[in-house]
């Protein structure tokens, strides 16, 4: 690699549920820095999401975020004056980036006149019951890099 190696920024978990996990949700959700209305669309949101599954908020949020996380995804290579569509194995902190991504910019896309926190709850209890865009977009690039498999030679 080249240059220095940038270092990790340390995210401070949030006031009410004491999770990392939510303190990334919230900066996703953040606009213009207005961390209190993000804190307020995801605090609704989770308790909405507690309400409809009967769990924990938390663990219900988790479970989310584990069936949206992708395992897979492809990086074009340049191989001999030809790209190749080349499936890679996804690190831990690139899944969560992903996946926050994605349910951020399904809530983002939403064309409904409903409220920010009930859109982003309705996105989070899809992605709970393996359903919704998010998990679309997941099936999508695993798609993706199962069939372009034979290019795996080429990995980095």
């Amino acid at each position: 690699m080249r240059g220095k190696q940038v270092k990790k920024h340390v995210i401070q978990p949030d006031e009410i549920y004491n999770s990392v996990l939510v303190s990334k949700l919230i900066n996703r959700v953040m606009l213009d820095g207005k961390k209190s209305i993000a804190k307020t669309i995801v605090y609704k949101a989770l308790e909405d999401l507690g309400k409809k599954t009967g769990m924990d908020p938390i663990r219900a949020l988790e479970k989310a975020i584990d069936n949206v996380r992708p395992k897979l995804e492809v990086r074009s290579r340049r191989v001999g004056g030809a790209n190749y569509q080349v499936p890679v194995p996804v690190t831990g902190d690139r899944q969560l980036a992903l996946t926050l991504r994605w349910i951020i910019g399904v809530m983002r896309n939403s064309r409904g006149s409903k409220d920010t926190w009930e859109v982003l709850s309705r996105e989070l209890f899809a992605a709970y019951n393996g359903e919704g865009e998010a998990i679309r977009k997941k099936e999508d690039v695993q798609r993706m890099a199962e069939s372009n498999r034979a290019f795996a030679q080429f990995a980095f």
